[in-house]
């Protein structure tokens, strides 16, 4: 059986082309991949994105917990702020990426993807109990899964923010890049509204509780279809994060990939301490990199795909693979991601 999210019944109604996803029933495509993309970009895209999972980390020792468990500093994060980091396993590679949001100054909201939920919040106890054998001290800490009672609804576009502002009090302006409010929906209807991002867009994450979902995205689309908003599904995400270089975990992410060869090092501080995989990314970075990920633009026809060679300038010796590839509709191109060396 495949688990839905609590807004499975207004995909059925959109007309939404359902399919398996890591073990989620989702909506690939609604009028199209293309018509999607061009509306995101043009206007505003509305995104089901429930499937994503919420770890609950509060404590005292929340902050020196995550700190250790991740790459990127959690010191630097204020209250009300996001922070995109990975946290990896001590041979260096990547277990997830994920966003941690700050809520006070012992609770976080940490954010992992859908298909790594399960393994993430394993890891996730795993590190904790070995970072509770490396304290002189009981912990003040807490580790909850609480993926089942969120409902994420990303509202992406230019048009984004006066659509959200329709059924919100919030002040949508006073909310940075990768920081968020803690405020009301409609009527009343308690939120996070996070000005984060998977498309290269402006726009916003809003989670609400699992059975308000609908209602949310009812109100959205309401407000959306006349400003030229249109529902989304998973493949005109893969194409707007593509023509970003975003990374997806399972293509250019995974437990053989460090992050200063995925590109992630901006979010790997070596300066703040010990934490998971840091000796192994030493090590790799003083030994130099063996392959890095770049972008691809195709000079001839075709469309580069998932695990396709590449080949050096004579065609001949096999230097690497595609690891994402797309007919880019913004462009009208052929683009993709690889490693090479």
């Amino acid at each position: 059986m495949l688990k839905r999210t609590a807004l499975y019944e207004e995909h059925q109604a959109l007309g939404g082309r359902l399919i398996d996803f890591g073990g989620w029933e989702l909506p690939v495509q609604y009028s199209g991949v293309m018509d999607e993309h061009e509306a995101c970009r043009n206007a505003a895209g509305l995104f089901d994105v429930s499937h994503m999972g919420e770890v609950l980390v509060e404590g005292a020792d929340a902050e020196r917990y995550l700190n250790y468990l991740v790459t990127n500093n959690v010191e630097k994060i204020a209250i009300g702020q996001a922070q995109y980091t990975v946290m990896c396993h001590e041979p260096g590679g990547i277990v997830d990426d994920l966003v941690i949001y700050r809520r006070a100054v012992d609770r976080f909201l940490v954010v992992v993807n859908a298909s790594n939920t399960e393994k993430d919040f394993k890891h996730m106890l795993a590190v904790r109990d070995h970072f509770k054998e490396l304290q002189s001290h009981s912990l003040n800490l807490r580790v909850i899964d609480e993926s089942a009672s969120y409902s994420q609804i990303s509202i992406q576009g230019r048009k984004a923010a006066g659509i959200l502002a329709k059924i919100t009090p919030a002040f949508l302006s006073s909310i940075k890049n990768y920081w968020f409010l803690e405020s009301n929906i409609l009527d009343g209807i308690p939120a996070i509204i996070a000005r984060t991002g998977y498309t290269g867009e402006d726009g916003f994450e809003i989670y609400v509780s699992w059975d308000k979902g609908p209602e949310v995205w009812r109100a959205l689309m309401s407000a959306g279809v006349p400003e030229g908003l249109k529902p989304c599904g998973l493949g005109a995400r893969d194409t707007l994060r593509l023509e970003m270089k975003y990374p997806l975990y399972g293509n250019e992410l995974n437990d053989e990939v460090q992050p200063l060869e995925s590109g992630s090092g901006w979010v790997v501080k070596l300066d703040k301490g010990d934490f998971l995989g840091r000796t192994a990314i030493v090590r790799a970075k003083d030994k130099g990199l063996s392959r890095q990920l770049v972008g691809l633009k195709m000079l001839e026809r075709g469309i580069p795909r998932h695990g396709y060679s590449l080949f050096d300038s004579q065609g001949i010796q096999k230097i690497g693979e595609v690891t994402s590839g797309t007919q880019s509709p913004s462009l009208k191109e052929s683009i993709a991601i690889g490693f090479v060396p």
